[in-house]
């Protein structure tokens, strides 16, 4: 284990023995098994399914051009970022530091694990404080939470700034890149290879449309991988998740064509908002979504909820103030959306 993580790992997460589970232990082929309490009766889903997930992550590993072993999956992001504050945050004791207006399970997994949250809000044109992240850093900050691109104001971070970070923040820098497939920006994952304290967060939940699958894929050199492994639950991810992704995998061009459909749709939507009166300021997005201010976002809201289009209010959101954020939807859908703003935009 390297002198960086030695440092910032929790003692009693450095002399851990991770559960040893039946189908880690015997790795080879075999006819019969009767090692794990299983329902011998084969139905498809009787036996646990691979604890470290193998053929699945060798197709990843092509796919993003990475190692099988600088890969973990989780139960979606969320299980990733639990287990980074539990890794490396000792309660009581240790901080975290998120940049404001956010994603929201940073501070929430902090807070379960009774963490401290240092809030360093983005600046107005929602890029990072790279001086005042330093500056505030110091032997207890563990973790620094980046979205790029981030939710809910859909931009990208710059390059440089988020590079700057990486190289000068003395903890673990997490760059959460769950919407990086509708950016023009380049993703930040080949960067691993150089920075043993990066960490890179992507998602099957967005551009690949399986958020109901709950698949999660954290990027890392090897040695931290592997100890997401030990503290992870012996069978996080069960065998129909497994499943589901690897022919997702085998289909591209199904959510490729999504991906092209969505950011056309897009470019509509901002259009479409830039000609109405009731439309204050669009913000850049590099996402599939728009953040978009106007004069009244709690009326706007309800008009929509009664037209039975549900978009998200951040009105009272830090930068966000007078603001809704709206997805980017079917053709259809989007059109049946222009027609409520422009209707509304009548009254």
């Amino acid at each position: 284990m390297s002198d960086f993580l030695t440092r910032l790992l929790r003692p009693n997460i450095a002399r851990l023995r991770p559960y040893s589970s039946a189908r880690s232990e015997f790795k080879g082929q075999a006819s019969i098994f009767l090692d794990a309490n299983e329902n011998p009766f084969d139905n498809g889903l009787n036996r646990y399914p691979d604890p470290l997930q193998w053929p699945l992550k060798q197709q990843i590993a092509t796919w993003k051009d990475v190692l099988p072993e600088q890969i973990f999956l989780g139960n979606g992001s969320d299980e990733a970022i639990d287990l980074l504050v539990r890794m490396f945050c000792n309660p009581g004791q240790d901080r975290i530091i998120t940049l404001p207006p956010t994603y929201g399970m940073y501070e929430v997994s902090a807070d379960i694990a009774g963490v401290e949250v240092l809030h360093i809000p983005l600046s107005r044109d929602f890029q990072p404080d790279v001086d005042a992240i330093l500056n505030a850093a110091d032997e207890r900050t563990k973790l620094l939470f980046l979205c790029s691109p981030n939710n809910p104001t859909g931009n990208a971070f710059d390059i440089d700034k988020i590079t700057a970070l990486i190289r000068h923040f003395p903890g673990i820098v997490v760059v959460d890149e769950a919407y990086s497939d509708f950016s023009r920006q380049e993703s930040i994952l080949s960067r691993i290879k150089q920075h043993e304290n990066l960490v890179v967060l992507q998602t099957f939940s967005k551009a690949c449309g399986m958020a109901g699958i709950r698949l999660g894929m954290a990027f890392a050199q090897a040695p931290m991988i592997g100890w997401f492994n030990k503290i992870k639950p012996p069978y996080n991810i069960n065998i129909l998740t497994q499943q589901a992704a690897m022919n997702a995998l085998r289909q591209p061009e199904i959510w490729e064509e999504q991906l092209s459909t969505i950011l056309r749709e897009r470019d509509h939507l901002i259009h479409a908002l830039s000609q109405m009166p009731i439309t204050e300021h669009i913000f850049p997005t590099a996402a599939n979504f728009v953040l978009v201010r106007v004069g009244d976002p709690d009326g706007l809201y309800r008009f929509l909820v009664q037209t039975g289009i549900i978009v998200r209010n951040r009105s009272s959101v830090i930068l966000c103030e007078g603001c809704l954020r709206i997805t980017i939807g079917t053709p259809d859908e989007n059109s049946q959306l222009i027609q409520s703003l422009q209707q509304y935009a009548a009254l």
